[in-house]
C-alpha cells in the first residue's frame, strides 16, 4: 500500500511539474540565499560566499535534477520528451511520415481484417455463462443429432455434467402482428436450456421445468425490436407463431443467437412444442424411437471435472448403449468440442482458408514494412551529419537509438489507427455479402477487443521491427564522414546495401503475393464459365410454406396450382413453376437410388439429388429435355413418376436408355418418364451430380418439404419488375401469407459465387496493394541511387557516356534486384499455393498460365518503376552534377 501511494504521489507530480518546479526553485534560491547571508557574516565576498554555498548543496541543477527524480517518474517524463521531439521531427517530413503511415496502414488493416475474421469464427467463446465448462456433443462421426432416448441416457447416467440439454435448431414458423407476415425461424429447446447456458434475460425469464408442453415463447431482441417494438411490457403478452398463440415470457441478451453462434434464430419455444410447429414431421419427435435423430445436445462440466474425465465416462458410456441397443447405438462414438466453436468437421477447411488469408495478408504487412524501413533507412542516411554532430556534443548512442525507435513507433501506432479505420470498412463490406443458404446464418464479422489487441500489438511489434536497423544504423556514423555529408549506408566500394536487400525481398513476397491473387482470379473466371445447366436470366423467385399456416398437404397442392396459374396469366409472364429446393442452395435432400426394383437395394447404390417439381419446371428453369416427356397428366396417386439428368443415366444405368424404367430408393419406386440435361445442384465446384426430379403433387404427403416451396417465374422483360404484381397474387390466395427468399435468380448465382468472389476480391485487393507497394519501393531505391550517383553520373556524361547508356546503367541495376527477387520468390510461391487447393474452381494450385504470366507481369512493372529513374538520369546536366556535394 505504502509502494502504491509513492507510486501515485509521483503520478500527481507529473500534471503538476510546472508549479512544483517553480515552488521548489524559490524554496531552493532561499535556502541559497541564507548559507550566502551567512559567508558574508564570516567575511566573504558576495561571490566567493555564493559560490561556497552552492558547493555545500551540490549544485543547483543537480539539485532540482534529483528533486524531479524523487517527485516524478523519470523513465515516464524521458518518454514524454521523446514522442514531444519525435512528433516534431516527424511534422517536419510530412510527406514522408503520411507515406509511412499509409503503407503501415495498409499492412495492419489487411491483417485486423482477416484477424476479425478468426476472432469471430475461432477464437470467439459462445455468449453464455462460463463459456469454458459448456461443450458441445456429438454421438456419432458421421452425425451430430441425437435421439430423444440417447438424450435421456445421457443425461440420466452421465455423471461428468451438471446438466445436460438439447434443442431442435431450425424451426420454421410465421409471425403475425404488425405489418407483413413474416417467416423466421426459432428453435425448440429443453426447459433447462437457458439454466445450462447461464443465460440472463434482457427482459422476463427463462423456462420453468413444468412448462415444457406449454405454449411459451422467449423471443430474441431483434425479433422483439422488429415486431413488437421493442415493447417492455411484452412479458405476458401474446405472439401467434405460426397460428398458435404463444405468451411471451422474455427476452433473450441481444449478444446471444445460438449455441453454435452460425445460426439466427429468432425465438425459442419449449421442446413439447416441436410437433405444433412441424405437425409434418411430427414422427422425428417420437419419444420413444431411438432412429429418428434430430436433437443438438450440449451439457455443463460440473466444478472439478476434467474433458479427459468426462470423455473417459463417455467412451465407457458408449460400450454400455451398444450392448444394450446394437442395432442403434453400436456405432456411438461420443466426441465433444468447445459449445459454439465449429465442428471438427467444419472447423478444418475454415482454418485452412484463413490460414491462406493470414500468410497473404502478412506478405502484404511484410512488403509494407519493408518499404517503410527503405524510407526510414533513407531519412537515416540524410540525418548522419544531425547524428555526428549530437554524439559530438556529448549524447550516447543509446539516447540517439531511443529516439529514432520512438519516431518508428509513432509511425507503427499511427499505422495501427489507419489500420483499424480500414478494417471497420471492410469488416462491414464482408457482412453485407449474402450468402444462397435458405436458412438464417449469423456470420457476420466485426472489430472487437481481440481485433484491437491484435491490432495494437502488431503495430507496437512492426513500429519496433522497422525501426531497429536504422536506427542502429543511424546511430554509428563515422564522424568525420557523416560531417561532411557522406552516406553511411551507401559507402564507396558497396555494390549491395541494405536497401537493395529490402527491395529484393519486397519483390520476392509480391511474387508470392501476385501468384495466389493469379489462382484466384483464374478460379473465378474458371467459375464464371460453369455450365450450371439452366438459364438464370428472366427468372424471379419467391418461397412461401403453406405448411406454416395451418395448411393440410392437399389444400397446399391446391394452393400451389392456383398460385401457379394466377401468376402464368399475368402480363409479362412466359412460365410459373414450383419446386421444394432452388439449385445451387447449398441444400436438398439425396438418396442412393437402385435402378429396376428397392429389393437389391445398397448402400453401394449411386447416390442422387432428389427435387419435386410441378408440370412446366423443366421449361421455366431452361433445362434441355433431351428424351421422353415432361410431367403433366398423372394422378396424384397414381405410380410416381420422375424425370432423370443425363448424369444419373449414365451411373445408374450405365448410358442405357432409361425410359419407361423404374428406380427406386428403398421404400418408393419410380417410372421414368424423361431424361433432362444436367444442372449445377449444390455448389459451383461440386462434381456434376445424378438428379432426380419428382412430380410435386404425387410426394408431397410422404415428404412435405421443410424449406416451404419457391414459385419460380419466367418473365419476357426485367423479372425485379413483377415482384409486386405476384405478391399481389399471392396474398389474393391468402392474406395472411408468408413470403421469403424473394429474389431473382441472377441474385441467387451471384450470391451462390461467393466463396470464389470473396477470395478473388480479397487476394485481388491484397495483390494490388502489394505489387504497388512493391513497385514504389524498387522506384524509392532506384531514385535514391540515383540521386546519391549524380556526380558519377555527371563524370560519365562529361567524359562521353550517352544519355542510352546511362539509362541502360540505372534499368540494368534494377532489373538485376527483380530477377533475384523473382528466381527466390518463384519456387516459394508454387510450394504455398497448395494452400489454396481446396479453394480453386476449374483450374490447378499449379496453373501453367499464372506461373508464367506473373513474373512476366511483374517484370514490366518493374522495368516502369526503374525507367522513371533511369530517365531523370539520362537528363543530368554534367556541369550541375559536377558542382554536387
Amino acid at each position: 500500500m505504502r509502494k502504491l501511494r509513492a507510486l501515485i504521489h509521483r503520478l500527481r507530480g507529473l500534471f503538476r511539474s510546472r508549479r512544483a518546479e517553480a515552488e521548489f526553485t524559490a524554496e531552493l534560491e532561499s535556502h541559497v540565499e541564507l548559507d550566502v547571508d551567512a559567508g558574508i557574516r564570516e567575511g566573504l565576498t558576495p561571490a566567493e560566499a555564493r559560490r561556497q554555498a552552492l558547493i555545500r548543496l551540490g549544485g543547483a541543477e543537480q539539485t532540482r535534477q534529483a528533486y524531479r527524480e524523487r517527485r516524478t517518474l523519470p523513465w515516464l517524463e524521458w518518454l514524454g520528451r521523446d514522442v514531444r521531439s519525435s512528433l516534431r521531427t516527424l511534422a517536419k517530413h510530412p510527406a514522408a511520415t503520411a507515406i509511412a503511415i499509409l503503407s503501415i496502414g495498409l499492412g495492419i488493416g489487411a491483417n485486423a481484417t482477416i484477424f476479425s475474421m478468426v476472432s469471430r469464427f475461432l477464437l470467439r467463446p459462445a455468449p453464455v455463462g462460463d463459456p469454458v465448462t459448456l461443450v458441445a456433443l456429438i454421438p456419432k462421426r458421421d452425425s451430430d443429432s441425437f435421439s430423444w432416448p440417447l438424450y435421456n441416457d445421457l443425461r440420466e447416467q452421465a455423471k461428468s455434467f451438471s446438466a445436460v440439454a438439447a434443442y431442435f435448431p431450425l424451426a420454421p414458423a410465421s409471425v403475425g402482428g404488425d405489418g407483413e407476415p413474416e417467416r423466421v425461424f426459432g428453435e425448440t429447446v429443453t426447459t433447462n436450456f437457458f439454466d445450462v447456458a447461464q443465460l440472463r434475460m434482457t427482459v422476463g425469464r427463462g423456462f420453468f421445468s413444468s412448462e415444457d408442453k406449454e405454449p411459451v415463447v422467449v423471443l430474441s431482441a431483434a425479433l422483439w425490436q422488429r415486431r413488437f417494438h421493442g415493447d417492455p411490457a411484452i412479458v405476458g403478452k401474446t405472439a401467434t407463431l405460426s397460428g398458435h398463440i404463444f405468451t411471451v415470457v422474455g427476452i433473450a441478451p441481444a449478444d446471444f443467437h445460438s449455441v453454435d453462434q452460425i445460426l439466427d434464430p429468432q425465438f425459442y419455444v419449449p421442446l413439447g412444442n416441436t410437433a405444433h410447429l412441424l405437425p409434418e414431421f411430427s414422427d422425428l419427435t417420437n419419444v420413444a424411437d431411438r432412429d429418428k435423430s434430430w436433437l443438438t445436445v450440449f451439457a455443463r462440466l460440473r466444478p472439478g471435472v476434467t474433458r479427459a474425465q468426462a470423455a473417459a465416462e463417455l467412451n465407457a458410456l458408449a460400450r454400455r448403449l451398444a450392448l444394450s441397443y446394437p442395432k442403434t447405438d453400436k456405432d456411438d462414438v461420443f466426441s465433444m468440442y468447445q459449445a459454439g466453436a465449429l465442428q471438427p468437421g467444419a472447423s478444418t477447411p475454415t482454418l485452412i482458408f484463413l490460414s491462406a488469408l493470414t500468410v497473404v495478408v502478412l506478405l502484404v504487412l511484410a512488403i509494407a514494412g519493408a518499404n517503410v524501413a527503405n524510407l526510414l533507412f533513407a531519412q537515416a542516411a540524410g540525418r548522419q551529419r544531425e547524428m555526428a554532430v549530437r554524439l559530438a556534443l556529448g549524447a550516447t548512442r543509446g539516447r540517439l537509438r531511443r529516439q529514432m525507435l520512438t519516431e518508428s513507433l509513432l509511425l507503427g501506432l499511427g499505422g495501427g489507427v489507419l489500420g483499424v479505420i480500414l478494417s471497420l470498412w471492410t469488416t462491414r463490406a464482408l457482412s453485407a455479402l449474402h450468402l444462397p443458404i435458405p436458412i438464417p446464418l449469423d456470420v457476420r464479422i466485426g472489430v472487437d477487443w481481440r481485433v484491437l489487441l491484435f491490432t495494437f500489438a502488431l503495430s507496437v511489434l512492426s513500429g519496433l521491427l522497422l525501426g531497429v536497423a536504422p536506427a542502429w544504423a543511424a546511430s554509428r556514423p563515422r564522424l568525420a564522414n557523416a560531417l561532411k555529408g557522406e552516406d553511411a549506408l551507401a559507402r564507396p566500394g558497396r555494390r549491395w546495401t541494405l536497401r537493395n536487400f529490402l527491395t529484393v525481398a519486397q519483390i520476392a513476397m509480391s511474387v508470392i503475393l501476385l501468384s495466389m491473387t493469379g489462382l484466384f482470379l483464374r478460379s473465378l473466371q474458371s467459375a464464371a464459365s460453369i455450365d450450371i445447366g439452366f438459364r438464370p436470366r428472366g427468372l424471379l423467385m419467391m418461397a412461401v410454406d403453406p405448411g406454416l399456416h395451418g395448411y393440410s398437404q392437399q389444400r397446399t397442392v391446391d394452393f400451389l396450382r392456383q398460385l401457379r396459374e394466377r401468376t402464368a396469366a399475368l402480363p409479362g409472364v412466359v412460365s410459373a413453376a414450383c419446386t421444394d429446393y432452388t439449385p445451387l442452395s447449398m441444400a436438398g435432400r439425396s438418396e442412393n437410388m437402385h435402378k429396376d426394383s428397392p429389393a437389391n437395394a445398397s448402400q453401394s447404390d449411386p447416390n442422387a439429388d432428389l427435387y419435386m417439381a410441378t408440370p412446366g419446371y423443366l421449361d421455366a428453369m431452361g433445362i434441355p429435355l433431351l428424351a421422353g416427356r415432361d410431367f403433366g397428366g398423372e394422378s396424384p396417386t397414381g405410380p410416381r413418376t420422375a424425370i432423370v439428368n443425363r448424369a444419373f443415366v449414365e451411373r445408374v444405368f450405365g448410358g442405357a436408355n432409361p425410359i419407361g424404367r423404374h428406380v427406386a430408393d428403398g421404400k418408393v419406386t419410380y417410372e421414368i418418364i424423361g431424361v433432362a440435361g444436367n444442372i449445377k445442384s449444390r455448389t459451383l465446384g461440386e462434381e456434376t451430380h445424378a438428379v432426380l426430379f419428382r412430380l410435386l403433387d404425387q410426394n408431397i404427403a410422404d415428404e412435405p418439404s421443410f424449406l416451404g416451396y419457391t414459385l419460380i417465374v419466367r418473365t419476357a422483360g426485367d423479372p425485379a419488375a413483377m415482384k409486386e404484381a405476384v405478391r399481389r397474387q399471392i396474398h389474393a390466395l391468402d392474406p395472411t401469407m408468408a413470403i421469403f427468399n424473394e429474389e431473382t435468380m441472377e441474385e441467387h448465382i451471384r450470391a451462390a459465387f461467393f466463396l470464389p468472389r470473396m477470395a478473388a476480391t480479397l487476394f485481388g485487393v491484397f495483390g494490388l496493394m502489394g505489387l504497388v507497394l512493391a513497385s514504389v519501393g524498387l522506384y524509392g531505391v532506384m531514385s535514391y541511387s540515383v540521386s546519391r550517383r549524380t556526380r558519377e553520373i555527371g563524370i560519365r556524361m562529361a567524359m562521353g557516356a550517352q544519355p542510352g547508356t546511362v539509362e541502360r546503367l540505372v534499368l540494368r541495376q534494377g532489373m538485376v534486384l527483380t530477377l533475384i527477387a523473382v528466381a527466390m520468390g518463384w519456387p516459394a510461391a508454387w510450394m504455398l499455393s497448395k494452400l489454396a487447393a481446396s479453394f480453386l474452381y476449374g483450374i490447378q494450385p499449379h496453373d501453367a498460365m499464372t506461373f508464367a504470366t506473373v513474373p512476366a507481369f511483374l517484370a514490366l512493372v518493374a522495368l516502369a518503376a526503374c525507367w522513371l529513374p533511369a530517365r531523370r538520369a539520362a537528363l543530368i546536366d554534367p556541369m550541375k552534377a559536377l558542382r554536387t556535394e
